[in-house]
């Protein structure tokens, strides 16, 4: 069952209407098919126009809906043999940051990736995508280990942004975050790195330093998250429409001002509506991303992941 999101309030209204046509005349002779089928191109026609216009705040609502597919979704639809790898080999292994050895159409690749959950258990088992610095550390490992066999690496970045918890803070979080940071700088081979739902502060940077940076139509990608911003400039979240829009976090914003490279159609309605779509849609991507960047030299790959974020801000 869908779960609809406040702006799609006319749809849901359509859709509801429809599904009381169809239980009335289930076991109607009355033919309304014709009806039906009117009732259905409106709706579909609404959904359409309604997103093709979002605004950003409605964009971060789309980004955030639950039925949005995360790391796992992709690890079982869109990547083939997936080997889990777990641990940073010094304090646990955080299950808000996933990782392992994966193929893409027959490409092996080191994945890595936030995951957030699909139910109330398993986004507490995640904490909600938001990474603690056992988790970096661990990310830090597989790139390491993914430069040493010269297999490309493959981040799928969701999260609202890195635990901020006094025990992360305690354990090293701004290092590891760092640290993480400069792994992706260094690495020797091509790193490809998609926003896929939500893209929040450090705790997203860390895993989307890399030379060819992917994002979905309706993902958001930011320094601070609009709440988080409209709390520090006007004392109240509840601008945070206002700071989402002056905040430029949109992928269509985002590849304006160059800080991404290329926008993922999702199917009309957002990723939730049609996920198998919106995950084959990304593997084509990812796919050809991947062999534009292969053979290139180390130096070359290392030079332009420097160069793209050391121009972000630029004017």
């Amino acid at each position: 069952m869908i779960s609809y999101l406040e702006f799609e309030k006319p749809v849901a209204q359509l859709d509801a209407r429809i599904a009381e046509l169809r239980e009335a005349t289930a076991n109607d002779e009355v033919d309304i098919s014709a009806e039906l089928k009117r009732l259905e191109q409106k709706s579909a026609d609404l959904l359409s126009s309604t997103y093709a216009s979002l605004t950003p705040w409605q964009k971060t609502q789309v980004a955030r809906h639950p039925s949005r597919p995360h790391f796992r979704d992709f690890v079982e639809h869109a990547f083939e043999d997936f080997m889990p790898l777990g641990g940073d080999r010094n304090y646990g292994d955080d299950q808000a940051i996933l990782g392992g050895f994966a193929r893409l159409n027959g490409r092996k690749v080191m994945l890595i990736g936030h995951e957030k959950g699909n139910d109330t258990e398993s986004r507490i088992r995640h904490n909600f995508g938001m990474g603690k610095p056992e988790g970096y550390r661990k990310a830090i490992r597989l790139m390491e280990l993914a430069g040493r066999f010269g297999i490309p690496v493959v981040t799928l970045v969701d999260t609202s942004g890195a635990f901020p918890g006094i025990e992360a803070e305690e354990r090293g979080q701004a290092e590891a975050i760092a640290r993480a940071t400069e792994a992706c700088l260094a690495l020797p081979v091509p790193m490809v790195a998609t926003i896929v739902g939500e893209g929040g502060s450090g705790g997203a940077v860390a895993l989307a330093s890399a030379e060819r940076v992917l994002m979905f139509e309706h993902a958001i990608y930011s320094v601070i998250s609009p709440e988080g911003c409209a709390s520090i400039l006007w004392r109240t979240a509840e601008k945070a429409s206002d700071a989402a829009e002056a905040m430029k976090v949109t992928a269509q914003h985002l590849k304006k001002l160059g800080v991404i490279d290329r926008i993922v159609k999702e199917p009309v309605g957002g990723a939730h509506r049609d996920p198998a779509a919106a995950m084959q849609s990304l593997a084509e991507a990812l796919e050809e991303e991947l062999a534009a960047l292969e053979g290139k030299d180390p130096a070359e790959l290392r030079r332009t992941r420097e160069e793209r974020f050391l121009t972000i801000g630029t004017v």
